[in-house]
């Protein structure tokens, strides 16, 4: 792995002072790089936290100031979205149950810190998903997949509705009654989840899951995710998350109890030996230690996926090896996610359709 190029977000993450010694020419590769990893933001909050921002040369300051406007912004349209979704399953008796980057900016967490995101992740029991989506179409939200195969496979197989998008404000909103899908090898029990969420503070009716539970969840989403074009960034909420809570008592003990009960070790571990790896998350001796003695004869491959995936996909910071590894990856996370016969058929479909309509 030591012939990769120089990852500068990465290296900007785990040590943000570096960024003052850039010139101007590496100042132009670490602002393209942050643009492609979606991480523009989360260092410009980063810096501005430590009180570097204004340390910074003028010209790449202005893209660290956009991107600051661009979270405030976003801050407010994510609370009025939410504000929307409460009222419009009001008569449902269903809390919401806020997921990934709107549950960290409502909860005020520290992975809200510069996060970007482009839709609202909601979780809630599977018993109330007819009257959740009927509740939402009637105010305004309308699927966006309305092909017969996909409605199948988010209603048959998968964690969630097909994606919903507001008729006026284009808003997205992903639905989840689980974390994975049904089809999955791993079934984590959505209802422990549900049980054990917590409620956001100035917002009735609006819950997150419990700290440990949010930690797995985002491994979860990180380590069995076909898409990984944002596989540093989701690296970086988990890095922000164990640190944070990581200093709460027995937050440690819980964390790996919780991930042995709901069937989500393997994602638990993926995320500590990475997390640590790449970004320097401090870890416990023994949670260290118990992560290490989980290697086994496949963990070299892995690496040499998992150290090229989580990087920023920029060719200033690619090798001849970073597609294949990609590729790989996207084939391991639908194995995954689908017993063989499912997975045969579902990828011969994409390829039929693929024919039919070569631009879509």
């Amino acid at each position: 792995m030591s012939g990769l190029k120089i990852d500068r977000v990465q290296r900007a993450l785990c040590e943000p002072e570096s960024m003052l010694t850039l010139k101007l020419p590496e100042w132009e590769t670490l602002v393209r790089q942050a643009r492609s990893a979606d991480l523009m933001a989360r260092l410009a909050a980063t810096l501005h936290a430590k009180g570097l921002l204004n340390q910074v040369s003028p010209a790449p300051r202005a893209h660290f100031l956009s991107a600051q406007i661009t979270t405030v912004a976003q801050t407010a349209t994510v609370t009025r979205e939410v504000t929307h979704i409460k009222k419009a399953l009001a008569g449902t008796g269903v809390d919401i149950i806020l997921l990934k980057g709107a549950a960290y900016v409502l909860s005020q967490s520290p992975a809200a810190h510069g996060r970007l995101f482009s839709d609202i992740d909601i979780l809630v029991p599977k018993a109330s998903l007819d009257a959740v989506e009927a509740a939402l179409m009637l105010h305004g939200w309308a699927s966006t997949h309305q092909n017969a195969y996909d409605q199948r496979y988010y209603r048959q197989w998968m964690h969630e509705l097909p994606p919903l998008q507001h008729i006026k404000r284009d808003t997205m909103l992903d639905v989840h009654h689980t974390i994975l899908p049904e089809t999955a090898r791993l079934k984590p029990d959505a209802a422990k989840l549900i049980a054990a969420s917590r409620p956001v503070p100035g917002h009735p009716n609006v819950r997150v899951l419990a700290p440990v539970d949010m930690v797995l969840h985002s491994a979860t989403h990180l380590f069995h995710n076909e898409e990984m074009s944002h596989g540093l960034r989701d690296l970086s909420d988990l890095d922000l998350l164990l640190r944070h809570h990581g200093a709460e008592p027995d937050f440690w003990g819980a964390l790996m109890d919780r991930a042995a009960e709901i069937d989500l070790t393997q994602p638990l571990y993926n995320s500590l030996r990475y997390t640590h790896k790449i970004l320097g998350t401090p870890l416990p001796p023994a949670v260290l230690a118990a992560t290490e003695a989980r290697a086994n004869w496949r963990t070299p491959l892995m690496d040499a996926l998992w150290l090229r995936a989580l990087r920023t996909h920029h060719a200033t910071c690619s090798d001849a090896f970073s597609n294949a590894a990609l590729g790989l990856l996207y084939l391991r996370a639908h194995w995954l996610r689908m017993p063989p016969w499912l997975l045969a058929y579902h990828l011969s479909v994409k390829a039929l359709r693929r024919e039919e309509n070569p631009a879509a």
